[in-house]
């Protein structure tokens, strides 16, 4: 079943069943569609906790209070409960599900040096001509190369890249339109992907499945979606960052590394594509502690 679909019957019972005002059921109804939205085109079973956490984490950058977040947890929370006492999923993702502190809950950074070895590792694979590994490859490479959101990614269309200028435009939150730079090795992985393994999957699409302007495409010739992104970050970075890690794991590296090699913070927020300065000075808080403690490593009167 679809999230909408579930939705639709939960708000009904909260309406017909626990008699919950119109003004709380527009409030659920808007939680859950926001939850959609960070979904994707995941089916209700597939929805996970690392799913939840994501949706939460993006209400963390838009600068949601914290009586917001704890009352869209409280939404979601509830939301699954029902699910699961009317049997539409076998388990509740969202039992461990808690509001986040606002600053605290930053995923863990990569270093340079371990994404050095993981895209490393990932280019060997596609060596061979494999089309998944030569998609996977320029997947991650492109995540992490412009901090783009995987929704961002997964809704790029072919004309989206200029290989010339090596920028991309991406749709962003608020259907606010953006060109992010990225680096040569991305480019080199996007271009082959684009010239070895994307024709070979697009053949293999049917009537319903084919996405003719999508970049990346699934086994089955259908725009790939977020959950097989989600999956793939998860074996190439999990053993790395731990098993709860996903897309946007790439996407806080790169701020990250960025603020740490001396880029701009206004520059950071407009390749993030922040609406506010304040949610990219998040990072800044992370550069300083690395910074804190490099100093605490390697100075003799730390």
């Amino acid at each position: 079943m679809t999230i909408d679909a579930a939705a639709d019957a939960y708000l009904r019972h909260l309406e017909q069943v626990r008699r919950l005002s119109s003004a709380t059921v527009r409030a659920y109804r808007s939680d859950l569609a926001g939850l959609r939205l960070s979904c994707g085109d995941a089916e209700l079973s597939e929805v996970d906790l690392e799913m939840l956490r994501e949706w939460l984490w993006q209400a963390v950058q838009r600068g949601d209070s914290r009586s917001t977040i704890a009352r869209r947890t409280a939404a979601v929370r509830g939301f699954f409960a029902w699910a699961t006492e009317t049997e539409l999923i076998e388990a509740d993702p969202s039992l461990r599900l808690v509001s986040p502190k606002r600053g605290k809950t930053l995923p863990k950074v990569a270093t340079v040096q371990t994404l050095d070895e993981v895209l490393a590792a990932m280019a060997a694979a596609a060596a061979d001509g494999d089309p998944a590994a030569l998609r996977d490859h320029a997947v991650i490479e492109l995540l992490y190369g412009a901090a783009v959101r995987v929704s961002e990614l997964c809704g790029l269309d072919l004309d989206d890249v200029d290989r010339d200028r090596r920028t991309v435009r991406v749709l962003g939150k608020g259907s606010k339109e953006r060109v992010v730079p990225f680096g040569l090795p991305a480019l080199r992985a996007v271009e082959a992907y684009m010239v070895r393994a994307r024709p070979v999957l697009a053949a293999r699409a049917d009537e319903r499945g084919g996405a003719a302007a999508a970049l990346f495409l699934g086994a089955r010739g259908g725009r790939l979606g977020p959950r097989a992104v989600y999956d793939l970050v998860s074996r190439r970075l999990g053993p790395e960052l731990g098993s709860q890690v996903g897309p946007h794991a790439l996407r806080h590296s790169a701020a990250t590394h960025l603020l740490d090699g001396g880029a701009d913070l206004r520059a950071v927020q407009e390749i993030l594509g922040h609406a506010s300065l304040g949610t990219t000075q998040i990072y800044t808080h992370v550069s300083s502690e690395r910074l804190a403690a490099s100093y605490r490593l390697a100075h003799p009167r730390a």
